[in-house]
């Protein structure tokens, strides 16, 4: 098939069923977005498109989907221990316990504190 009568042919449908204007490529970059949001490896997005280079694939798709970079630090920061943390796992750094059991933590410590006096009287 020739490119040049694909894309007509494309446009011609895209007008008859009255849907916004849209590129026959568009349809390639959404195919790419979709396929990285749903978590596919960017080597298979890669290979997928056929570029030649998976910084080419990077480059352009990642800056498309900033939840992607938010959802690697996430994941790594998870990775990472920390001293005395008391947060159940699976918390991401930015989360926060939920106020009922921020209390509960504050009277276990109290009552703990009061133990140790008491122990130590």
């Amino acid at each position: 098939m020739e490119p040049d009568w694909l894309s007509d042919h494309f446009d011609r449908l895209v007008r008859k069923a009255a849907l916004p204007p849209i590129r026959l490529h568009d349809l390639r970059h959404g195919a790419a977005t979709i396929a990285l949001a749903a978590g596919t490896e960017m080597k298979v997005v890669q290979d997928m498109l056929g570029h030649s280079s998976i910084s080419l694939t990077s480059d352009t798709y990642t800056s498309v989907l900033p939840e992607l970079a938010r959802d690697a630090a996430e994941a790594a920061a998870r990775l990472v221990p920390r001293q005395g943390d008391k947060r159940p796992a699976g918390l991401t750094s930015g989360a926060q316990l939920p106020s009922s059991s921020k209390a509960t933590n504050e009277k276990d410590r109290k009552k703990s504190k009061k133990k140790q006096v008491k122990a130590s009287s």
